[in-house]
């Protein structure tokens, strides 16, 4: 059973950072690399192959939403997260219809949400994933 790849393409370097540690915190051996705009989203989708990847709405070069139909064309079972600032009904809607799998607003989302959200992706779709308990021991 291979171990989980996951892809952050966020503009906000401090943001990238930000969930690359939470990830890390209970998912020790996860893969994760990052991407700063919509253009090396889509060049380390097709290098990477990432199981999941966490999609902002808004990048410099590329919406989110668009790069996310995208993807999904060529690679139909990653799992794609939105992650955004912009929780309004209208981008959930084209979130899911440009195949999203999930959509979750910054600020309003804990670490601990973000965290059993990927434990039970990787649940469902068999991925190895090496967590830590409440002790900090693998």
């Amino acid at each position: 059973m291979a171990e989980c790849k996951a892809l952050i393409v966020e503009d906000s370097a401090s943001f990238r950072e930000l969930v690359k540690d939470i990830l890390h915190s209970q998912f020790p051996s996860m893969e994760i690399i990052e991407a700063k705009n919509g253009k090396e989203g889509m060049e380390q989708a097709a290098s990477f192959h990432p199981d999941l990847i966490f999609m902002d709405i808004r990048l410099p070069d590329e919406s989110g939403l668009e790069l996310t139909k995208k993807i999904k064309a060529s690679w139909p079972d990653t799992t794609i997260i939105i992650l955004t600032h912009y929780d309004f009904p209208e981008y959930r809607e084209a979130a899911s219809k440009q195949g999203a799998n999930h959509f979750l607003a910054k600020g309003a989302t804990t670490e601990e949400e973000i965290l059993k959200l990927v434990e039970s992706i990787l649940s469902s779709r068999n991925i190895g994933f090496n967590t830590k308990n409440n002790n900090g021991l693998s």
